[in-house]
Order: structure tokens, then sequence, then C-alpha cells
């Protein structure tokens, strides 16, 4: 396993435990995996989340940690979004929202630490399984596309 990749994936252990402790005073939370793929860095991403029950009315914190690999480099993002759930009458839920951003890039023996931010909106399966569409501005991907499932 190259050096860049046991780098990305010992930061990612580091980051999802540290979106289960620091949300762990949460009431309840449900944790879930994503994956996808991004543009500008072309890459495919994979990660974890977790969700909290509603902070306000239909208002969650959900931070998640994805990985992506590809266009010779690693980015490990670290992402801190609040979605906003909308009413719904059937299984399929709407939710949009957005939040900062941490992006590690790691390139060859290179690593540029830069700030982002996301906006996002998304569907979701009243059983867990959500698409996903962000797009980043600052110096997060321009565009995400994401398919995951929360565990309930």
């Amino acid at each position: 396993m190259s050096h860049v990749v046991t780098r990305a994936i010992t930061r990612l252990s580091f980051l999802l435990a540290s979106l289960f402790v620091f949300t762990g005073s949460a009431a309840a939370q449900d944790a879930g995996l994503r994956g996808g793929i991004s543009v500008d860095p072309d890459q495919f991403y994979f990660g974890g989340h977790v969700e909290t029950s509603p902070l306000v009315d239909r208002l969650r914190f959900r931070p998640n940690v994805e990985v992506g690999f590809g266009d010779d480099l690693t980015l490990v993002t670290a992402n801190m979004e609040f979605v906003y759930k909308f009413p719904n009458r059937s299984g399929w839920g709407l939710y949009a929202g957005g939040g900062p951003a941490l992006n590690v890039y790691m390139f060859d023996d290179d690593t540029n630490t830069e700030a982002g931010l996301n906006f996002l909106v998304g569907v979701e399966q009243s059983r867990g399984l959500f698409f996903e569409f962000k797009v980043g501005a600052i110096d997060s991907p321009d565009f995400k596309f994401g398919v995951g499932w929360t565990f309930r």
C-alpha cells in the first residue's frame, strides 16, 4: 500500500472517530456510508457520516468524511454540513443544506490543507437510501454526485 493511501486511511479513521466523539452528546444519531464521483478533481470517493436528531424543527447536523482517489491525488474532506428535511407524504423526501469543509489534498509527497464550502440537495428513502448532489466553493471539489445509506 502506498504511503499516500496509508496516510489517507489513517486520517479518515481519525476524522470518523472525531465525528462520533463530537456528535456523541446528541440525543439520537444515525450513522451511514457514502460513495460517488467528483468533478475537479475527477475522483471516486467513499466515506461515512453521522446524523443527529433534529436540532430545530427539521434541521439536522450531518458531518461526514470522504476520501477521494484519482486525478493523481488523494483528497480527504471533513464536511460539517447541516441539512433541512422538507415534509413529505411518500417514502421519499427532499433535503437541502450545506456547510464548511476542510480539504486535505495529498499528491506525491506534498500535502495542502484548504478550506471550502459545500451546498447540497438530495433525496432519501425512509429506510435509509439516499442520492445527493453537492456544489463546492472556494477549495472544495466543484461537483459531487453520491449515493449512500443511513442505518436507522
